[in-house]
């Protein structure tokens, strides 16, 4: 193992600004990483070695003329393959795109470059995103790096497997129940979705429009929560192309107003079951927390179940009427995982007019009443899923005596995509088996720089992100 690959995207981009490491010296031992280990875990599905070569030595050569380009100069970074980068494929993970190539960046991907990054490739999803692993007909699954024999997640998982190893400083993941925080629990990394519009998802296919631009976002993830931060301040800001898109300035959160912040926190939501592993995770975190300075305390919101069955109408069977008018009559060419899928959002009825617009609005009402109770707790602090890693192919768990399904399993990461709320997962323990277990922190509408700072307080206190044994 590189020792370049495993420091901080932080420090990485530190050394470069003083010349003691160089943007070639650190691309080439990302490239070289990639080549060890990637036939293992199919985390990326494109690198152009030649063109992140060609990139560094510009980087490099800029450093000789004494200019630093940004923020992330020199740092080598990688790109979910639902998110426009110029020049690489942008199939989503399905055969129905496959050889569809990005003619221009992403905002948030030119925003990367602008502050020096380096884009070392793009990173493998489920076939359109619809999954919580990552495999699909076009490049197959990938694995996690804690353990080959189980998913890395999805629809991020690509670019979890990806950072975990090594393979990547950090990343861009999106997440419309889950996606980014999820991949981040299974493999032990950071991960952050914001609030619709804090980050621009122009550029994201599926495109963010209509009821799924209030629930689908994109994010930073990497294996620190400041180097999530790091990336965060780079790429947050509006963009024309996002209908959510608002002009929300960067913010710093102050010693004080941090450790005045009340944090309510939940076990379990009282329907879905998790592991005595996870349960003991969220104390963990409530009780290093409560070391840290913060008034922590027991509290379950209302109306949980709720947002997990209003947030089904949208992703599950408003997503059904969308995908499968365009994949009807191409089943061969559709993953197994997609086409459960599409078995589960067709067993419902479809939308009307009527019934769309009734969920819309008792989501905007349940928001309202939600927000009320975070004004006495700013934060919550609850599971990121009901378990760790799977196997590959598992599709229930018996947990407490009770099963848990596929679907109820993310459930604790479905009611923030619902809601709008910005919520970043930590790494704070392991399960029995050696497999990392994240917490998830949850904070206010447009409230991410709290969310942040809150959470780097957990993992100070926690110890943070350790090496898979991959590495």
């Amino acid at each position: 193992m590189s020792d370049l690959t495993y420091l901080s995207a932080t420090s990485m981009a530190e050394l470069v600004r003083h010349k003691k490491i160089s943007p070639l010296e650190l691309a080439q031992a990302h490239l070289d990483r990639i080549a060890q280990l990637n036939p293992r875990l199919n985390a990326f599905v494109q690198v152009d070695v030649d063109r992140v070569l060609q990139e560094a030595r510009a980087s490099e050569a800029a450093l000789v003329r004494g200019e630093i380009r940004g923020l992330l100069h020199g740092v080598p970074l990688s790109i979910k393959n639902s998110v426009e980068a110029a020049g690489y494929v942008n199939e989503c993970g399905t055969r129905l795109r496959e050889g569809v190539v990005a003619a221009k960046d992403a905002p948030i991907v030119a925003r990367l470059r602008a502050a020096g990054a380096i884009i070392l490739g793009v990173t493998n999803t489920p076939e359109f995103l619809m999954a919580w692993e990552t495999d699909n007909l076009l490049y197959g699954r990938t694995n996690n790096p804690w353990d080959l024999t189980r998913t890395a997640g999805g629809s991020s998982g690509g670019e979890s497997a990806a950072i975990a190893a090594g393979c990547s400083a950090g990343g861009i993941g999106s997440d419309g129940g889950g996606s980014i925080r999820v991949p981040a629990h299974f493999t032990g990394i950071c991960g952050l979705k914001p609030t619709p519009g804090r980050i621009p998802a122009t550029g994201h296919y599926p495109s963010p429009a209509g009821p799924f631009a209030l629930i689908g976002v994109v994010g930073p993830m990497a294996r620190t929560v400041g180097d999530v931060d790091l990336m965060f301040r780079v790429i947050a800001g509006p963009d024309d192309g996002d209908p959510c898109s608002a002009p929300v300035a960067l913010r710093s959160v102050s010693l004080e107003e941090l450790k005045r912040t009340r944090i309510g926190y939940f076990e379990d939501d009282g329907r879905t079951p998790v592991t005595l592993e996870t349960r003991a995770a969220v104390r963990k975190a409530a009780e290093a927390l409560s070391r840290a300075g913060f008034t922590v305390v027991p509290f379950r919101p209302d109306d949980l179940e709720q947002a997990r069955q209003l947030w089904w109408k949208w992703f599950g069977i408003a997503g059904g009427m969308l995908l499968g008018p365009q994949t009807k009559g191409q089943e061969n060419d559709l993953s197994p995982v997609f086409k459960e899928y599409l078995s589960w959002s067709s067993a419902e009825p479809p939308h009307t007019g009527h019934t769309l617009l009734f969920s819309w609005l008792q989501r905007d009402e349940l928001r309202s009443k939600f927000l009320a109770q975070m004004e006495v707790f700013p934060i919550l602090l609850c599971p990121a899923a009901a378990i760790p890693a799977f196997r590959h192919g598992e599709r229930s768990w018996s947990i407490e005596g009770k099963t848990v399904k596929y679907l109820d399993a993310w459930s604790y990461t479905e009611w923030f995509n619902l809601l709008g709320l910005p919520g970043a997962v930590v790494p704070v323990s392991k399960s029995n088996e050696g497999l990392p277990i994240g917490v998830q922190l949850v904070g206010r509408p447009w409230e991410e720089e709290l969310v942040l700072a809150v959470a780097a307080e957990l993992e100070r206190e926690t110890g943070g992100f350790t090496s898979p044994p991959i590495a």
